[in-house]
């Protein structure tokens, strides 16, 4: 299953070559939908993403118009009111933090206009489909891992960094993990790491060596994706440390391959761009969309190769 998907996800970001930070008028008759992101244009995830998302509206015909707010919550509220205010064909957001989209969505759904989730999901707000990892299922697979594999035991505290903390991903994540650590009294301490990527690694290293923690649980790609850079950078080989969490970009497949991440989520990150706009290209043409799509399989160094393969293909 991992082998076809990869295949698919592969085959999307091969296919992608449209830029949309200049997007092109819309001609008579062409839809336009509105794809809102929380995370920032240069993320390894979110290069993917958008890699997929073009491809998408090229292949589909219809005109996107794509915005990252880089953790901005205002500024993403302020996208996705300027494209209600447009009347498009239909919108496509992430919901970084419950209740975030509450009113917005309803004004959408009141003018007929389709609503498409991605990356994280909030189901309550009436939204019509999601295209994603389910994230407290994330979090309890990572802390289930750490518990079957014996790497952790009752009493320790693991190191949980995160970009963004408050943010839906991160809760989310963490309410699965305390599904699993808290009836065995395994702690665990999250922390702000924040986006920069230096600042990232700084963080990293300040707590690894101040706390010499048992494990790691990386909540987000940015986190993941510096864990060697931080490990050589407190002088800790590959394998000392338990890590587990996301794996959406090529350092950290690099790093589970040279094993200093034991095992890694993957998100089919140019899947999880082309689905969306291919849901809303359905519910503009009157398909009923009402069904959601989940992006989400945990590799190891055994199944790395793959992946691998996949960015050499860049």
């Amino acid at each position: 299953m991992l082998k076809f998907a990869l295949k698919l996800a592969a085959a999307v970001t091969l296919l992608a070559g449209v830029s949309l930070s200049a997007p092109a008028m819309a001609q008579d008759g062409q839809k336009t939908f509105y794809l809102l992101s929380h995370g920032g244009p240069s993320d390894a995830f979110w290069l993917d993403w958008n890699a997929g998302a073009t491809k998408a509206c090229d292949q589909l015909k219809v005109t996107c118009k794509i915005s990252f707010s880089g953790g901005d919550m205002a500024a993403q509220k302020e996208a996705f009111n300027s494209a209600l205010a447009a009347k498009p064909d239909g919108i496509a957001t992430t919901s970084a933090q419950p209740g975030l989209w509450t009113e917005e969505v309803k004004a959408a759904k009141a003018a007929g206009i389709p609503i498409v989730f991605f990356n994280t999901d909030d189901p309550a707000t009436g939204r019509q489909a999601y295209v994603g990892a389910d994230l407290k299922e994330a979090g309890v697979i990572w802390a289930k891992y750490l518990v079957d594999h014996k790497m952790v035991k009752q009493g320790d505290k693991v190191f949980l960094p995160v970009e963004v903390p408050g943010a839906s991903y991160q809760q989310l994540e963490t309410e699965g993990i305390a599904s699993v650590f808290d009836p065995l009294g395994i702690k665990y301490d999250v922390v702000d790491c924040g986006t920069d990527p230096a600042g990232i690694i700084a963080k990293m290293t300040d707590y690894m060596v101040a706390n010499n923690p048992p494990a790691i649980i990386a909540l987000g790609d940015s986190v993941a994706a510096s864990v060697k850079r931080v490990f050589d950078g407190a002088g800790v080989p590959a394998g000392k440390i338990p890590v587990v969490g996301w794996g959406n970009s090529k350092e950290t497949a690099e790093a589970v391959k040279s094993g200093f991440v034991n095992a890694a989520a993957w998100q089919f990150p140019s899947a999880q761009g082309f689905m969306p706009v291919a849901l809303l290209g359905l519910a503009a043409s009157g398909e009923p969309i009402g069904y959601d799509i989940h992006t989400f399989s945990l590799y190891d160094a055994s199944s790395v190769e793959p992946i691998l393969k996949l960015y050499d293909t860049k």
